[in-house]
């Protein structure tokens, strides 16, 4: 039997799973103590606010990988783009083409909204996903350096 990959956004009644992929993530980058979002804030942030969007690839029907991301806006090229936040498959699932599926549908979304780019970050150490970009055809930002500002001395920066 084929097994079938379909996409479907995801609803308010997802946020529990949305929160659990997420986990998932941050335990694969080895970073789950920096995890501090509960259901209420992601239901507020992504439903409520409309800061974010999900989509969940689904196998047969079941969840099986997600992605988070959200609009942002290049000045150089008078458009939004598109960030990916999150992209995350189930280890079991990995190697069927389900990270590229997602990421080729992040891609038609940004065409059909008239988005000029596709962009996320990549931890230095994760080399499995390094290579599966290259591969893809994306392009590392080598000449930029992410910076951050946040907790105590987000507060103290907007005193």
């Amino acid at each position: 039997m084929e097994t079938k990959l379909t996409f479907r956004n995801a609803t308010r009644n997802d946020t529990a799973l949305i929160l659990r992929f997420i986990k998932k993530l941050a335990d694969y980058e080895k970073m789950s103590d920096e995890v501090v979002a509960d259901e209420s804030l992601l239901e507020k942030w992504i439903f409520d606010k409309g800061k974010a969007e999900v989509i969940f690839a689904l196998e047969d029907g079941k969840e099986v990988g997600f992605a988070l991301f959200f609009h942002n806006f290049s000045t150089f090229l008078g458009r939004s783009g598109i960030y990916l936040e999150d992209l995350y498959v189930e280890p079991n699932y990995r190697g069927k083409g389900y990270g590229k599926a997602l990421l080729k549908k992040l891609a038609s979304i940004a065409i059909e909204r008239g988005c000029g780019r596709l962009e996320w970050w990549c931890l230095d150490w994760n080399k499995p996903s390094i290579d599966f970009y290259l591969s893809l055809g994306a392009t590392p930002m080598s000449d930029w350096t992410t910076y951050r500002i946040s907790g105590d001395t987000l507060k103290n920066l907007a005193k």
